[in-house]
């Protein structure tokens, strides 16, 4: 691993009872720490919750939605890129997810983000179209290449080490993408302050 190393968080976008997200994070955390050039945070959002009403500008939340807030933020600030690991519910991401993203601003600003999504026969494909445009309003920009899993609780074993043909070399040019975006804007965040 090289000495300052792209520092990935990979978050799982779903809090559902029953959710597939585990299992395809678990894969993909694999393929990340194979790589060799980035560290692996793993995110769960069912770890943080945050409700779905915000204060008003300018105001603080309740101390324990401030607890939970200032953990994530933490981590969401210390990586240099995110990996997304979304289903699709009614043609969007989940509700979790979105909602995550809208309580924050700065953590994501200036930074990459790789998506890998799944589902049914769609294989999460809007969901992750919705979240390229919703990455760009909070500054963030998305890479190009992704993963997509079709049918993915067919396509996976259990435990999460077995997936679909190709998945590997996919993954591996999602992960070269996106460190080659997060070291460039790592370094221009060092120079240059972004500014909104």
């Amino acid at each position: 691993m090289p000495e300052n190393p792209v520092k990935l968080a990979v978050i799982i976008g779903s809090v559902r009872g029953g959710r597939f997200g585990p299992t395809v994070a678990r894969w993909f955390v694999g393929q990340a720490e194979r790589h060799g050039e980035v560290s692996v945070d793993l995110i769960d959002l069912l770890d943080h919750p945050l409700p779905l009403r915000m204060p008003p500008f300018g105001e603080e939340p309740d101390p324990e939605t401030r607890e939970v807030r200032a953990r994530l933020s933490a981590r969401l600030a210390a990586a240099d890129a995110f990996v997304v690991i979304t289903p699709e519910y009614n043609h969007t991401t989940s509700p979790a997810l979105t909602n995550t993203i809208d309580w924050f601003m700065d953590e994501w600003t200036a930074k990459p983000v790789g998506l890998v999504s799944y589902g049914g026969m769609g294989g999460g494909l809007r969901a992750a179209e919705h979240l390229r445009q919703v990455f760009a309003e909070v500054h963030a920009m998305t890479v190009r290449e992704m993963l997509s899993f079709h049918n993915a609780w067919e396509a996976f074993d259990e435990d999460g080490t077995t997936a679909p043909e190709g998945s590997e070399g996919a993954a591996k040019v999602l992960l070269d993408q996106l460190v080659w975006w997060a070291r460039a804007l790592r370094e221009a965040r060092e120079k240059v302050p972004y500014r909104r």
